[in-house]
């Protein structure tokens, strides 16, 4: 195997391991989410653990963050709960600081 190969296929393994932790740091935020709005919406124990499942859940309905914001939106005007879409963006934003400094601190 030549430098070349051996540098090509170095930057593919860490492109892959870069992904891999894009994709958990996304569903720890995601779960983390989901139990900061369980909590404002009333639910604690199992419910709020099965609620954080179903907003972890809902990030594969589509591409990005929209479909996780739009449970998130929905379930809140439902339940009249009061949070601006900032401030649940705000918290969507903090909250994946917090996952990726949670999964770093487990390496």
């Amino acid at each position: 195997m030549t430098t070349f190969d051996q540098r090509e296929h170095a930057m593919e393994a860490k492109f892959a391991h870069d992904e891999e932790m894009k994709f958990c740091a996304f569903a720890r935020r995601n779960k983390l989410l989901g139990l900061w709005a369980a909590e404002r919406l009333g639910k604690t124990g199992d419910a709020a653990e099965a609620y954080a499942k179903a907003v972890v859940m809902s990030d594969f309905e589509e591409e990005g963050d929209h479909d996780v914001f739009r449970k998130i939106r929905t379930d809140f005007d439902a339940a009249g709960v009061d949070q601006s879409d900032h401030q649940i963006r705000r918290q969507m934003d903090d909250l994946f600081a917090t996952a990726v400094a949670q999964l770093a601190a487990e390496r």
